[in-house]
């Protein structure tokens, strides 16, 4: 379609703009019929951990859809030998694969991830609310923001078209010129911002806000993994930031740190590797903390080998700095380098087999119940093993020579990414859900969405290994019958449509859940830790008073023993949250600064840089403390 000052747009692009056009009215008349925006305006203003949280795997799962619908357009371009699906060729079949996994990746698994940690981690320790909760909400809506900047790329035609991995000199101005990659850029960097906030955020929670006696040898596994995870994001998320700075020079100013004389594309790799390695770990840490929790609860027996456990994330985070050149043992950093990151890949496998081993024999040791959320944690174990052996075949750096960039890649990647991540999304958003809202999702729907999910998934990706093995490589958009891969993509593809009915159930388990179920009760799961001791939902302030923690699963025993938990005499005073729209309001300005660069737009950058930076004077001579406090001394 030719249309006037934008010139020809796709047919994809109008559909989405249509259908974008319409679901937003709908969802106005909704909102407005059922009387809703007093509930719209308090989630936005809010700040409390519980509300953000919410917020969080809400907009995840939009954007899951989202790239789920890409990777549907994926799997039906490849069902066929020398197919032509709509438009999904050439260039744009290189957009619909940059865009699916980099919102899986940034805007799915970390929101999904994140959200659990603010629903779950304050109760866990017994805190109210994070540390710092106005930065809290800043963290949401900058992860917000940059997801609508990376999305708005599609509507004006100019979709990132570089890979997730955006690798130089391809994502340089000499190669891609267009705006494409500067919206991968900024929708990338103020979501990370948001990220890095987030982690000194849990960092100071837990580290500060434990409730009196919770020791961090009495922590659980799930606040051992965000505590860990911070630490990889506030590492590795910085590298990230500083590279996509160094290609922003490189494609505005005309700085050469990835190309010409004095610079090289090979350091965008060392760059991006050292930060999207821990990444991987980053996305996989909080699961293994989901997982542990889950399969002790439905165990009724603590995990086993606690210790060896947090030794063991820890080290998956230590090592998982040292492994990224794996990525690169085709660029020819010679047998020494290849032979070392080979060896530190190797290494990593162990701590990940200790936890393997633990949660077997916490289950072995227990009396199991099969509930939802230990379904995912089931269907996790064997899942995530597979990922886990052919991760230690890409380690052989020999081998690499022939896995390199085939779709034997693309299946391990998944394998550990959807087997792990996504599968403990999952069962967290299942097992916390009465938190969340104070309704337990129907657990017939829950199954039937596991069992559709799961062997969708083995249909999807397990025959990509074979292909991959058969000479597929990634990132094509066609392949001939003479190729013979044409039963491994077909399988492929029913294996995705399966994955994507599964989704369904979810959304008629959401409608059901809230339209006909009643009130959960506050240990729906006859749980071990200290959330399970608060109502559901988790109230505004959930532990008044604090209480006394005297040993690991404190809750259990205490109901074991048919006592309450004692209560703290001098806890430390709770953060203080309050309503605010500044956030809200910063996130919007960070958008139309960030289309002001993808645009190159001098004075708009300057004007909305201004007015970040006003932003910035206000904030700090505003301490909302002062009026809690004097309300609290004239009481």
């Amino acid at each position: 379609m030719n249309l006037p000052l934008i010139g020809q747009v796709p047919s994809d692009v109008v559909a989405a703009w249509v259908f974008s056009i319409l679901g937003g009215i709908l969802l106005f008349l909704w909102v407005t019929k059922k009387q809703k925006w007093p509930i719209v305006f308090g989630y936005m203003r809010t700040t409390h951990h519980r509300k953000i949280g919410t917020m969080y795997i809400l907009f995840a799962i939009v954007f899951f859809f989202r790239a789920g619908m890409d990777a549907l357009f994926i799997r039906t371009q490849l069902s066929m030998p020398n197919n032509d699906f709509w438009v999904f060729q050439g260039d744009k079949y290189n957009e619909v694969f940059t865009t699916h996994g980099t919102i899986m990746i940034f805007f799915v698994a970390m929101p999904l991830l994140i959200g659990l940690m603010n629903v779950a981690v304050p109760l866990q320790i017994g805190a109210n609310d994070l540390a710092f909760p106005y930065l809290n909400a800043v963290s949401f809506w900058l992860f917000l923001s940059g997801g609508i900047i990376f999305n708005m790329s599609f509507f004006f035609n100019a979709a990132p078209n570089a890979g997730w991995t955006a690798y130089a000199p391809l994502a340089t101005d000499t190669y891609s010129p267009g705006p494409n990659i500067n919206y991968y850029i900024f929708g990338l960097q103020v979501s990370g911002l948001g990220t890095i906030f987030t982690a000194i955020n849990m960092i100071v929670t837990i580290v500060r806000l434990k409730a009196p006696g919770l020791k961090l040898t009495r922590m659980p596994l799930f606040s051992w993994s965000t505590l860990v995870t911070s630490f990889l994001i506030l590492i590795a998320f910085p590298v990230l930031a500083i590279a996509l700075l160094l290609l922003t020079f490189d494609r505005f100013y005309g700085t050469s740190f990835f190309g010409g004389e004095m610079g090289s594309p090979v350091y965008w790799q060392h760059l991006f590797w050292i930060f999207g390695h821990p990444e991987v770990y980053i996305l996989v840490l909080p699961a293994f903390g989901i997982f542990s929790d889950v399969i002790s609860t439905f165990s009724r027996q603590r995990v086993y080998g606690y210790t060896s456990m947090v030794i063991a994330l820890a080290l998956i985070g230590l090592l998982g700095f040292m492994v990224w050149a794996h990525h690169m043992f085709t660029v020819g950093l010679g047998p020494l380098a290849n032979s070392v990151f080979a060896l530190t890949t190797m290494l990593i496998a162990i701590p990940t087999g200790i936890k393997v081993f633990n949660w077997l024999f916490t289950m072995r040791g227990g009396v199991v119940r099969i509930k939802t959320p230990m379904l995912f944690a089931l269907g996790f174990i064997p899942t995530f093993v597979m990922g886990g052996v052919t991760g230690v075949m890409l380690a052989v750096a020999a081998a690499d020579y022939q896995y390199h960039d085939s779709y034997f890649v693309v299946a391990h990647f998944h394998y550990t990414m959807v087997g792990g991540t996504i599968l403990g999304a999952f069962a967290g958003i299942y097992y916390w859900y009465p938190k969340m809202t104070g309704k337990v999702l129907d657990e017939t729907l829950g199954r039937w969405h596991f069992w559709l999910f799961i062997i969708g998934f083995h249909l999807t990706f397990l025959p990509q290994h074979f292909a991959g093995l058969n000479g597929m490589p990634r990132r094509v958009y066609t392949y001939t019958w003479e190729d013979g891969l044409f039963v491994f993509n077909f399988i492929s593809t029913i294996g995705a449509f399966l994955m994507g009915v599964s989704m369904l159930f979810v959304i008629w388990n959401l409608y059901k859940t809230h339209r006909f179920s009643k009130k959960a009760e506050g240990d729906p799961w006859d749980g071990r830790t200290l959330e399970w001791s608060v109502d559901s939902p988790a109230p505004e302030h959930p532990f008044t008073p604090m209480p006394q923690v005297t040993t690991m699963d404190s809750f259990w025993y205490s109901k074991v023993g048919k006592a309450k938990l004692g209560n703290a005499e001098d806890p430390r005073p709770s953060p203080i949250a309050v309503e605010s729209y500044q956030p809200v309001t910063l996130a919007g300005i960070m958008i139309a600064l960030s289309v002001a660069f993808v645009y190159n737009w001098i004075w708009l950058q300057v004007i909305f840089g201004i007015t970040v930076f006003i932003f910035f004077i206000l904030r700090s001579l505003t301490d909302e403390r002062k009026a809690v406090y004097r309300g609290e001394a004239k009481k």
